[in-house]
């Protein structure tokens, strides 16, 4: 419902709080979480209708008032703009390939994209020891990828099916996981190099949400098909662990204004960046 302040990521300084307020103090560091209600365990309706950017307002301001709860403490090593990152793409990254998975060493990935939510399930899938293949339409963004940690790499423009080559990659086994991001157009090629028993996490519809795809697989391949979106507070503390742990630094593609809302919105509708895009004030 419209008016409403959008952006669902973001980071800032704790500079005032309630007499009762016990988790963050005056000058704390925090993220939002994107899921306001949704603590820990299982979701329900209202756990996953309190979302920051809609329904409720977003971080597109001045000042946010969030209640206690609804916000995570940061790691040091992460500047504002990494960390800014965070609550969304990085989230959802980790939700997919740790929370809801059991990925080791060896695992098979395979990563669609090199936008923020790919980059994150790229380095937290190394973080586990994974083999990732990421596929892109752009030679000089897999070879971003590789540079990151990627293994393999196949572009999409050039090699519209690229279902055959990378399950060629696995031995013709298949991937243990993948990160499906592109919706209609990928999903029907996912189903053909995921593993028997596999997970396949799906996260975006970037090519289209309607569906033309070979379900008999799932059911004959023992696929497991999950929906993710973002994830629970318990979760990001544990990737804000492990992200301090480990120093993994975030992949800032640009850093905009604040008065550059509409140009940032549209150079990121545009596909042209590499990890996240960030704007500052």
């Amino acid at each position: 419902v419209l008016p409403l302040i959008p952006v669902s990521d973001g980071v800032g300084e704790v500079v005032e709080v309630g007499a009762d307020v016990t988790r963050v103090q005056l000058g704390d560091r925090v993220c939002p979480c994107f899921h306001q209600g949704w603590l820990a365990g299982a979701p329900d309706l209202e756990r996953l209708t309190q979302t920051l950017g809609g329904p409720v307002d977003g971080m597109m301001a001045d000042l946010v008032c969030l209640p206690e709860t609804g916000v995570v403490r940061l790691p040091a090593h992460l500047g504002d703009e990494e960390a800014a990152t965070l609550p969304c793409a990085a989230l959802t990254a980790w939700s997919a390939v740790v929370t809801y998975d059991t990925l080791g060493p060896g695992s098979r990935v395979l990563v669609q994209g090199t936008g923020g939510v790919a980059l994150f399930a790229l380095q937290f899938a190394k973080l586990l020891g994974a083999h990732v293949t990421v596929i892109s339409s752009s030679d000089a963004k897999l070879a971003r990828a590789r540079a990151l940690g990627a293994d393999a790499g196949i572009n999409y423009s050039t090699t519209p099916e690229w279902a055959k080559p990378a399950r060629a990659l696995t031995g013709g086994r298949g991937f243990d996981h993948i990160v499906e991001l592109g919706g209609e157009k990928t999903l029907p090629q996912s189903l053909r190099c995921i593993r028997p028993g596999g997970t396949l996490s799906m996260i975006g519809v970037l090519s289209g949400a309607s569906l033309a795809a070979p379900l008999g697989l799932v059911v004959t391949r023992l696929v497991r098909l999950q929906g993710i979106t973002v994830g629970h507070r318990d979760g990001f503390e544990a990737m804000l662990r492990a992200i301090d742990q480990h120093r993994l630094q975030p992949v800032v593609d640009r850093v905009f204004a604040f008065e550059e809302l509409k140009q940032a919105m549209a150079y990121l509708k545009s596909g042209a960046h590499f990890g996240k895009v960030c704007i500052r004030h």
